[in-house]
This record gives C-alpha cells, sequence and structure tokens, in this order.
C-alpha cells in the first residue's frame, strides 16, 4: 500500500480541500466496466424527508455527490481552484459595482437528458423553486437573498438580490442552484422518490430497497453541453451498511475507491499496508465535527452552562484517544486551514480548566451537577461517533460538574427532531458548501439558520455577515470574521471539536483519486478513471 496526499487548492492560505434524467428503480447489477465507489452515508425516503434526490430538500454529502454529477448548475468549481467558472452558463459576472444584480448568458443548445430544451426560464423556476418550497431541512438559506429573476431572452438571466453578496457565484455552484426541468418537477412541491431529471455530465439508474438508495449507477449523459470531460464512461455507487462490509469489499476489489466512512482503525490498517492492492490518499480535511446547543431549553439556556462545558472538553484526548490523530482539535467553527481561522476557543478557555468552569457555573447561580442529556446520529458521521460522546460523556462527567446521558438517534429521525429543537445539545458535522469562511458562519447565525437554532445576535446578523459580503476580495474581510469567532467563543451557541483529515482509499488501478475531491469537497465522479489492472 502506498500512501498519498490528495491535490486540493491553496490559495492565500485556504486549503480546499447523480442522479439521473431519467433515472429509476433498476434491479441489474454492476455495468461491466464500472469504477464503482463504496460508502456508508445513506440516502433514504422518509415521510419528512419524502424527496431526498430534489435540490430542494437535499442537503448532505451523499445526496449532493449524487445531485454534483446529473444536475448543471450556473457555475460550478474548476479541477482546482477556488474561483467559480461557468457550467451551464457561457458567462456571468455582476453588473454593479454593490454586488447585487448577477447575469449569466447560458450555453447554445442546452438539452436535459430527456431532450427538453433548457432555456434561462428554466433557471429561473429552478431558483424560484427552492424558495417557494422553502423546506427548513434543506438548502434554502443559501438562495435566501434573491429578490427576483428576470430572462430577458431565452439564454439570458438577471439575478436581483436583496443585498449584496460577492459569495453569491460561489452559492451558484451548490446543489441547491440545480436547474431542473421545469416541465418535469412541481413549481412548488417536492419531487418525491429518486427520480430525477438534470443536464449534467451523467445519467443513471437506481436500485431502491426498503426505500433507501441501494446503488446509483452513472452513465455519460449523450445530451449534456459543458467543459466536463468525464475519465469514465459508467461510475457506480454502491450504499453499505457499515464500514465493515466496505472495508471487506474494497479488499476483494468488488470496490475501487472509498472517499469517506472508515473508522480510525481502518485508517491506520490502510496505512500500514494491511489491505493489499490499495492507495491512501490524506489531506488537511474542512469537515468539522461540533456540539450545538438549542438556547432556548433551560437546561443550557445560560450560557454559563456552555462555558462550563467549554473549559472542559479536552479536545486534544478526543482527537487521540478516539479518533487515533485522524483528526486535529479545533478552537472554532471556521476551520484552521481556511483563511480568516482564529484559535477563539483557545483564546478564551485555554487548555481543560475544571476550576474555571466550577467557578463560571458557581457565579451564574447554577447548582450541580447539571443533568443534561447529548444527542447523536448513530448512521451518519462514520462508526467513531458512538465513542466520540462516550469521551465526551466521561470528560463532564468526571468533573463533577455535570451528570451527563448520551443518547444515539438514526439521521432519518435525528435531523428532523434537531430542527424542532428536541434537543438540548447535539453532535453535528459539518463540510463546506462552497470554499470561503462564510460558509462555516451565516448558515449557522442568520435568522434562517439550517439548524433552527434559536440563537441570536444582531452584531453578527446586521451588521457583521452583511459587511463580510460586500467584500470582493475576501482575505480583507478578515477582520469582521475575527469577531464573528470571538462572539460564538463568548456566547457558545456553537461547541467546536476537531477537524478531519480526508482519506480516499482508491485500489492502485484507480486514476484521478487526487482530484476526487473540489475545492468545497464536493466528489468530482468526472475525475476518476481505470487504469491497468491491479
Amino acid at each position: 500500500m502506498k500512501r498519498k496526499s490528495l491535490v486540493l487548492p491553496a490559495v492565500a492560505g485556504l486549503l480546499m480541500s447523480a442522479l439521473t434524467a431519467c433515472g429509476g428503480t433498476d434491479g441489474s447489477g454492476s455495468d461491466g466496466d464500472a469504477l464503482v465507489l463504496g460508502v456508508t452515508d445513506g440516502i433514504e425516503a422518509t415521510k419528512a424527508a419524502p424527496a431526498p434526490l430534489d435540490p430542494g430538500l437535499a442537503y448532505d454529502f451523499a445526496s449532493w455527490t449524487v445531485l454534483h454529477g446529473t444536475f448543471q448548475t450556473l457555475m460550478r468549481l474548476p479541477r482546482s481552484g477556488v474561483e467559480p467558472i461557468p457550467d451551464a452558463a457561457q458567462n456571468c459576472g455582476f453588473q454593479d459595482r454593490r454586488s447585487e444584480q448577477y447575469r449569466c448568458t447560458l450555453r447554445s443548445g442546452l438539452k436535459f437528458s430527456n431532450g427538453h430544451a433548457l432555456t434561462s426560464e428554466d433557471v429561473k423556476f429552478s431558483l424560484d423553486r427552492v424558495l417557494r418550497i422553502d423546506n427548513r431541512n434543506g438548502p434554502v438559506s443559501l438562495l435566501s437573498n434573491v429578490d427576483r429573476i428576470e430572462t430577458p431572452s431565452e439564454r439570458e438571466v438577471v439575478i436581483h438580490l436583496a443585498s449584496p453578496d460577492a459569495t453569491f457565484p460561489s452559492k451558484l455552484t451548490t446543489p441547491a442552484a440545480s436547474i431542473v426541468d421545469s416541465e418535469v418537477y412541481e413549481p412548488d412541491a417536492l419531487h418525491n422518490g429518486f427520480d430525477m431529471v438534470g443536464s449534467g455530465p451523467y445519467t443513471a439508474k437506481t436500485e431502491v430497497r426498503d426505500n433507501r438508495l441501494a446503488k446509483v449507477v452513472f452513465s455519460k449523459n449523450p445530451n449534456y453541453r459543458g467543459d466536463v470531460k468525464s475519465e469514465s464512461d459508467t461510475v457506480e455507487i454502491r450504499f453499505f451498511d457499515d464500514s465493515v462490509a466496505l472495508e471487506k469489499a474494497l479488499a476483494k476489489g468488488e470496490v475501487d475507491l472509498v472517499p469517506r466512512g472508515f473508522s480510525p482503525d481502518q485508517i491506520d490498517r490502510l496505512n500500514r499496508g494491511k489491505v493489499k492492492g490499495v492507495r491512501l490518499f490524506e489531506q488537511s480535511g474542512q469537515g468539522i465535527r461540533y456540539l450545538g446547543f438549542n438556547t432556548s431549553a433551560p437546561v443550557v439556556k445560560n450560557k454559563a452552562v456552555r462555558q462550563a462545558m467549554a473549559y472542559l472538553i479536552d479536545r486534544q484526548a478526543l482527537v487521540r484517544d478516539v479518533y487515533k490523530r485522524t483528526g486535529e482539535p479545533l478552537y472554532s467553527m471556521i476551520p484552521s486551514n481556511i483563511t480568516s481561522h482564529t484559535n477563539s476557543f483557545h483564546n478564551e478557555y485555554g487548555d481543560p480548566d475544571p476550576a474555571a468552569a466550577r467557578r463560571v457555573l458557581r457565579e451564574a447561580g447554577i447548582h450541580t451537577p447539571v443533568k443534561l442529556t447529548m444527542t447523536y446520529t448513530t448512521d451518519h458521521y462514520g462508526p467513531g461517533t458512538a465513542s466520540e460522546f462516550k469521551e465526551l460523556k466521561s470528560q463532564l462527567n468526571a468533573s463533577g460538574l455535570f451528570s451527563v446521558k448520551i443518547k444515539g438517534v438514526r439521521w432519518a429521525e435525528f435531523r428532523p427532531a434537531l430542527i424542532d429543537r428536541q434537543y438540548p445539545v447535539y453532535g453535528m458535522g459539518w463540510l463546506p458548501d462552497f470554499p470561503d469562511p462564510d460558509t462555516f458562519t451565516a448558515p449557522f447565525l442568520t435568522r434562517d439558520n439550517f439548524l433552527n437554532s434559536p440563537y441570536r445576535n444582531s452584531e453578527i446578523q446586521d451588521e457583521l455577515i452583511p459587511k463580510t459580503r460586500q467584500v470582493t476580495q475576501r482575505a480583507l474581510a478578515a477582520k469582521d470574521f475575527e469577531a464573528i469567532q470571538n462572539a460564538i467563543a463568548d456566547d457558545v451557541p456553537y461547541l467546536p471539536l476537531w477537524q478531519e483529515n480526508s482519506y480516499v482509499a482508491a485500489r492502485d488501478h484507480v486514476t484521478g483519486a487526487e482530484y476526487a475531491f473540489d475545492s468545497s469537497t464536493m466528489l468530482q465522479l468526472w475525475e476518476l478513471g481505470r487504469g491497468a489492472e491491479d
């Protein structure tokens, strides 16, 4: 086994580490020489999420991976780099100095995979649709600044923003801005099930078992008009119940590449060459893990309780003992390899300090031990999550200041219950929507935040975030991002824990694995190919 580095863009200290046009349920096996990816992230249709592959609802790594290969957006991220480039558009740009009017001209001859023409009306329909559906589990916050959209001609789109936003071109690269067929999708309702119609580089067939995706087979879309060059005619994603079964499939050669999902012990085995014919690609990642607080819940409403937890949690021990150094301690919601990061929590709380935790609780008149339950999802962030929360429970309870219980819940139940504010304290992970510090702050802190958090800070919401979005040269917004991070450290609506490294395991014959992720950690399926067999 060889250990290599993932090729992820680096700009000014910023390391930035599908489904079908005419998809449907298909019970067929693997398609000949298809390149096979294995994942453990589940995609499931439930009562709360009946359309897991609808751009108006999908908002997680697995679903976005599927959408990314099937749909076009006006803009996309390049193979390497952080500046958006045209996708379905021929060209795009702001028409004013305030970054409030964004005009695009579409490529000529665009078609959906079903043969329908793709025009500016479909673009307007798609963006308006996400806003009309306004699903609180979905990515609507990425487009919430859109005021109105005009279509002067079949190939021209003009998007007017409610307020300046220099990050808007980056938001248009996300699957939230996927262009759907207005003749197929409902204008104000989710498209239930797993069928999709897009214009991206691939079409796909799906295999569904018990309302869960078991397999997606991507094939080159003959109607695709764009610059992406696919290295494989066919790519297949298989969904596994756990990482143990996934590792066995990789070792047998039934799976060619695993982009994420292995436990620290499995990564260690791969790194030591215990799986023959497999290379491990490693890079500092942008995925973060954190605790979230329902700041209106009585047990954590007083910020002294949250501050006491910040004084007690030992991130070094968490990364060393649970995650075997496959990540790094994190002291801000913005990862350390993203421009504008500052170690705000370490500056505020230092190393674990039980005496300081006791003092802050005593001064606030909080009786100890504080009894609370921390809830985590059992099947979404990898096999180490349960051990992580056992460690956090142990650290807090060892102080004598807390009496913590932990509870694991399946993702399909966890996500809607979180949005309903049923959990006082919960564990979550986050991957960036696009390569900018805005994506590690605004989604958590605006009034329409994706977690439905009741936390309000008028300085952040009304002054600092709007100021950062007016700055075209993003590094110049560092001072305001520092103020945001310091405010989070003081109020502790979120408590950052650690940031993960990125690991891609690929068999020796796989080409392009070093380019598996773009600068927002989205999988680029088209970069993956097959060389000589191992």
